[in-house]
């Protein structure tokens, strides 16, 4: 698929949602900077994941300014999961949904239509992130569960724990 051939989707409040281009990757990671909670990495990573990714990341706009993100893939041996590595807003887009609204845009682009499940990590400090994956479950009608993966003695230097959620079975074609 082409950067022109990429979908994009709308909300109401003027809100715009797209795949990620290879254009998006100085944005993206300023974006990160920005938000003060993710955790930043190279520039050269958010490149790399916006132009060989770019069809399972989403992009959100407003007024043509990047105002969040999500960047996902599919891990290699769970072909029908979908994985947020990030998902992302700008403060002054905050407290607007924007975060569960992105996710389900998410949920819709073609790359990631065949997937059943959505998983991620979350450190156990990290509420929003929590809540928002509780309720793409809710508004899926289905089950998120928390489970160990990744312990603080796993990281290089002090990290909290980042337990696994996973929302599924998500069931296509039943309005969400």
């Amino acid at each position: 698929m082409t950067q022109s051939d990429r979908p994009t989707y709308t909300h109401s409040l003027s809100v715009q949602f797209r795949s990620a281009r290879p254009s998006d990757g100085a944005a993206a990671w300023r974006l990160v900077r920005e938000t003060g909670a993710l955790e930043l990495n190279s520039p050269y990573f958010y490149l790399l994941l916006a132009t060989d990714f770019g069809d399972t990341c989403l992009v959100a706009e407003h007024d043509g300014q990047m105002v969040g993100l999500v960047i996902g893939y599919h891990p290699p041996r769970e072909a029908d999961t979908a994985f947020v590595w990030q998902i992302g807003v700008l403060p002054t887009y905050r407290g607007q949904g924007l975060g569960l609204r992105l996710l389900q845009a998410w949920l819709q682009l073609p790359a990631n239509a065949h997937c059943r499940w959505v998983t991620a990590t979350v450190a156990e400090d990290n509420a929003a992130s929590q809540a928002v994956f509780r309720r793409l479950a809710a508004e899926h009608g289905t089950a998120c569960s928390v489970q160990a993966h990744f312990t603080p003695d796993q990281f290089p230097q002090e990290h909290p724990a980042e337990p696994l959620y996973r929302v599924g079975p998500i069931v296509r074609g039943v309005p969400a």
